[in-house]
C-alpha cells in the first residue's frame, strides 16, 4: 500500500485530515465503501468535498455528494447528475478518464494548480482523489476533495493540473 507516500505529498490540512479519514474507515481492506464514510468524523471538511457512484455496466460517474464549495464550482445540482453534464465538452474525456483510473487501479490521486475552470471562475488549489468499493475490492466510487482559491478573470497563467499518482 502506497498510502504513506500519497499523505505525504498532500499539502492542504484539510485535504489530508480527509484522506486519513478515508484510510481508517477502509481498515484492512483495499478500500472502503460509500457507507464506511463517516460525515460526523468530517464535518469540517464537507464544504470541500465530493464524490462519484460508478456503474461498471453502463460505464457512467453519477455524482453521489458535493460540499457548498464545490456546488459553487458548478453552479447546477451535483447530485444525481452524470459527470458528463457536469463538465464542459471539452473536458469531460480527461476528468472522465483520470476518474476511471482511479477506480479501476485502483489509484490514489493528487493534483495541483489551476483545479477548475468554469465561465470565467477559475480556482487554484490542490485536489484528492479516493476510490470506493462496496466489497472493499472492486471500485465502484470515488470520494474527492478539492481545496482552492477562486477568482474571476484570468488573472494567472493557466497551467494544467499536475497530476502525482499512487498505486495501492
Amino acid at each position: 500500500m502506497n498510502f504513506h507516500a500519497f499523505e505525504q505529498a498532500i499539502v492542504s490540512p484539510a485535504l489530508k485530515y480527509v484522506a486519513r479519514h478515508w484510510n481508517q474507515v477502509r481498515g484492512s481492506r483495499a478500500m472502503p465503501s460509500w457507507a464506511d464514510i463517516q460525515p460526523s468524523q468530517i464535518v469540517a471538511q464537507l464544504p470541500i468535498i465530493w464524490s462519484y457512484k460508478y456503474d461498471r455496466t453502463t460505464d457512467v460517474f453519477t455524482g453521489r455528494l458535493a460540499g457548498d464549495q464545490i456546488e459553487q464550482i458548478f453552479g447546477k445540482n451535483f447530485r444525481g447528475a452524470p459527470m458528463s453534464a457536469l463538465y464542459p465538452k471539452e473536458d469531460f474525456p480527461r476528468l472522465f478518464a483520470r476518474s476511471k483510473r482511479v477506480v479501476f487501479e485502483p489509484a490514489l490521486y493528487r493534483g495541483e494548480g489551476m483545479v477548475f475552470k468554469h465561465v470565467d471562475h477559475y480556482g487554484h488549489g490542490e485536489r484528492i482523489m479516493m476510490p470506493l468499493a462496496d466489497d472493499g475490492i472492486v471500485g465502484d466510487g470515488i470520494l474527492g476533495a478539492t481545496q482552492y482559491k477562486s477568482f474571476k478573470g484570468k488573472h494567472a497563467v493557466d497551467l494544467p493540473e499536475t497530476e502525482t499518482w499512487f498505486a495501492l
